[in-house]
């Protein structure tokens, strides 16, 4: 069995989603402190492309109050005034797309919702964007899974917990993973590095690395299978 493991994502890019489409399963690894450096952190914020060039769309975070409230899964939204700032923005940018009313008839009663917790928020639009996508997917929450080890080990006991035959990493896996200790446990590793393919957006150009959204609004069902392949996927009617 192929799982990866992945922090949630706030409208996650389409390397994201590809991995999960290459697993039999997808641990959601929140039972980790949250990452605040603004240059690499996506947990609660992503970008999405307008007229004027890229701009991110960032949902606030309470500061922790305690260590059991920076792990992910605790995490607390800060205030509501986010969410009708970043529909409008997602109006403003691709109510021209060609698909935008597919997905926007879904995502609009997400942004009426009074969020509290931020795991709840990422749980529902990731579930939304894999169903948009049509990728079926097992998801599983680490915190479910009851295993409290860190760096490589939490790796390896996650994989052993759900009986992983080969753990589908992230290429920065390569900087930190023990990988004799993953050939010891029987469980092969791969890494997974993503070519990022080429579509139509409707600004022109080509901005790669965007949230999702930005592909689906752009061409809808032929999505998957641009997503799925990579630099070699054709373009959307």
């Amino acid at each position: 069995m192929i799982v990866s493991i992945s922090q949630p994502a706030y409208l996650p890019w389409l390397g994201y989603f590809d991995r999960i489409a290459r697993s039999d399963l997808h641990i959601v690894l929140d039972t980790v402190q949250m990452e605040r450096n603004t240059r690499t952190s996506f947990t609660n914020r992503n970008r999405v492309r307008t007229a004027c060039g890229p701009v991110w769309l960032t949902v606030p975070v309470k500061r922790p109050a305690s260590p059991d409230e920076a792990l992910i899964g605790n995490a607390l939204i800060d205030g509501p005034h986010w969410a009708r700032k970043h529909w409008q923005t997602l109006v403003q940018s691709y109510a021209r797309a060609p698909h935008f009313r597919d997905l926007g008839a879904r995502l609009e009663p997400v942004y009426r919702r009074d969020w509290q917790r931020l795991e709840a928020l990422l749980a529902e639009t990731t579930a939304l964007l894999l169903d948009a996508l049509g990728l079926g997917a097992r998801l599983v929450r680490s915190s479910d899974l009851g295993v409290r080890s860190r760096k490589s080990a939490l790796v390896l006991d996650l994989c052993r917990a759900v009986g992983a035959s080969c753990y589908l990493s992230g290429p920065f896996g390569r900087d930190y993973l023990d990988l004799g200790s993953f050939a010891g446990a029987g469980i092969e590793v791969r890494f997974h590095d993503y070519a990022h393919p080429v579509y139509p957006q409707i600004h022109g150009g080509f901005e790669p690395f965007m949230s999702v959204v930005d592909l689906v609004f752009n061409c809808g069902p032929a999505s998957l299978a641009i997503l799925r392949g990579g630099d070699h996927g054709k373009g959307c009617p």
